[in-house]
C-alpha cells in the first residue's frame, strides 16, 4: 500500500487534481500515469467515467452506476465517504469481518446494512476496512484487540470464516515474442493494442506458434487468470510500414509490464552487440 500511495496514487492526483484535468488529458497519458498498475480496463474506464462526469460526480446510486467501471460497491464507497450518505462498503477485507461476526460462509449487503451505522457512515465504513486489514487479517487474526469482538460469532475459530474457495490451477500460455529492428537502431511496435487485457497500450507482436528469427531471451509474466511465458525473437527490418521509435520515444508511451521486460532484454542485447 506505500508503494502504491507513493509512487502512484500521489503523482496520478497530481497530475490530475480534478474530473476535468482527468477528462481533457489523451488516453495515452492516462494509461502512462497508470503504468506498471495492471488492470488496465480501470484506468481507461476511470478516464471515461471522468469525460461523462465532469465537472462533478453523481450522489446517487443510479448516477454512478451508470458510469463505466462503478459497481454497487464502488457507487457504495463514494456515496459513504465522499456524500456521507448512509450506505455500507462491501470489499473483500469488510466481508471477512462480516463472515466471522455472523459466523457465516459466506456475507453479503444484508449482512453489511444491518451492521451499518447510519449516523456516521465515513467513519464506519473507514474503521470496518481498517479492521480487516489491520485486525481481521486472513492468517492469525487479532481478536483481543477487535472492537467487534463482545458481539462476534465466529471469534472462537475465525479462520473457519468465509469458507476458502478452492483454487484453480494457473495455466499457462506460451508465445512467440516478435520484435524488428530497423538499421538506425530503431525499434518497431504495435499501436494501442486491441483486446480487452491491454487495450490502449503500446507493445510488441505476439503469436502462438513459432516464427523464424533470433531468440534473445525469455520472459514470464503472472496475470491474475494465467501466466505467460514468451520467448523473445528477434528480427531485423527494412520495410517503410511499421512505425518506428527511438528508446527515448518508447519511454514515453504505457507499456504492459511484459513488454517493459521485453524492451529491457532488447536494449541490453543491442547495447552488447555494439560493444563487441
Amino acid at each position: 500500500m506505500a508503494t502504491v500511495l507513493a509512487r502512484y496514487y500521489a503523482p496520478f492526483l497530481k497530475k490530475f487534481p480534478t474530473l476535468s484535468a482527468l477528462a481533457k488529458a489523451p488516453e495515452v497519458e492516462v494509461l502512462k500515469s497508470w503504468e506498471g498498475l495492471g488492470y488496465y480496463q480501470r484506468a481507461r474506464n476511470l478516464h471515461k467515467a471522468a469525460k461523462m462526469a465532469s465537472p462533478n460526480m453523481p450522489n446517487t446510486l443510479e448516477g454512478l452506476i451508470a458510469l463505466p467501471g462503478i459497481g454497487q460497491n464502488t457507487a457504495h464507497a463514494i456515496l459513504a465517504l465522499a456524500y456521507h450518505q448512509p450506505v455500507a462498503v462491501l470489499e473483500a477485507n469488510v466481508k471477512r469481518v462480516l463472515a466471522r461476526y455472523y459466523a457465516l460462509p459466506v456475507a453479503g449487503w444484508e449482512e453489511a446494512d444491518a451492521l451499518l451505522d447510519r449516523k456516521h457512515p465515513f467513519i464506519y465504513n473507514q474503521a470496518m476496512m481498517d479492521i480487516g486489514a489491520m485486525i481481521c487479517t486472513p492468517k492469525a487474526p487479532k481478536c483481543p484487540e477487535c472492537p467487534l469482538v463482545s458481539g462476534c460469532k465466529g471469534k472462537v475459530n475465525p479462520e473457519l470464516y468465509p469458507v476458502k474457495k478452492l483454487t484453480k490451477k494457473v495455466p499457462v500460455r506460451e508465445r512467440s515474442i516478435m520484435v524488428a529492428v530497423n538499421a538506425k537502431g530503431q525499434i518497431a511496435l504495435a499501436q494501442k493494442q486491441e483486446g480487452r487485457l491491454l487495450s490502449g497500450l503500446y507493445g510488441f507482436w505476439q503469436q502462438e506458434e513459432a516464427t523464424a528469427g533470433k531468440v534473445i531471451g525469455e520472459v514470464v509474466q503472472q496475470y491474475s487468470h494465467f501466466t505467460l511465458k514468451g520467448r523473445v525473437i528477434l528480427r531485423q527490418e527494412k520495410t517503410k510500414e511499421q512505425q518506428w521509435y527511438t528508446p527515448a520515444q518508447i519511454a514515453k508511451l504505457p507499456l504492459s509490464k511484459l513488454d517493459q521486460k521485453v524492451l529491457k532484454i532488447l536494449i541490453d542485447h543491442l547495447h552488447v552487440n555494439r560493444q563487441n
